[in-house]
């Protein structure tokens, strides 16, 4: 139906809690007692966030300070690219600026950078740019009450 949460572990709960409700506006919620490990829960978005305490951190990104937009991250939708940036400015965060693409096609700007851990995350407006469905048509399941970027359906995405 759609994506629940991304878990992430980390070396302080407390570090990271303070990184996703500041930087990225994630809201503190509870959660089970039954998980009787140091963690916690997020969300904001329709996504949420688990942060688990990394008890090996050879389970953490090695090289905390690289930021290659063609590694491994998770992508957030935003719709005040310029007020986020600022935002990594007065955090005074490493980042990574581009735009992709053109007006003709949809260009989509997209700022990448790293949480605590060193996990990389981007920042897009990502619903400039149409989805176009290949031999995909009637298979794709949006969630038409929420923002989405604009498919394209024309008469060769069924070919």
């Amino acid at each position: 139906m759609a994506l629940n949460h991304v878990s992430r572990v980390c070396i302080s709960v407390k570090d990271s809690v303070d990184f996703y409700t500041k930087v990225l506006g994630f809201v503190l919620i509870e959660r089970p007692e039954a998980f009787d490990f140091d963690g916690a829960w997020l969300f904001n978005y329709g996504v949420g966030i688990h942060l688990v305490h990394a008890k090996d951190e050879k389970k953490l990104p090695h090289h905390r300070e690289n930021l290659d937009p063609m590694d491994n991250h998770i992508s957030f939708q935003c719709e005040n690219m310029e007020a986020m940036e600022q935002k990594l400015k007065d955090y005074n965060m490493k980042y990574i600026k581009r735009t992709v693409g053109d007006e003709d096609e949809g260009a989509i700007d997209q700022l990448f950078f790293n949480d605590p851990d060193g996990f990389m995350i981007e920042i897009c407006n990502c619903e400039n740019l149409k989805l176009i469905p290949q031999g995909s048509l009637g298979r794709i399941k949006l969630p038409f009450d929420r923002h989405n970027p604009p498919v394209e359906l024309d008469d060769k995405a069924g070919d």
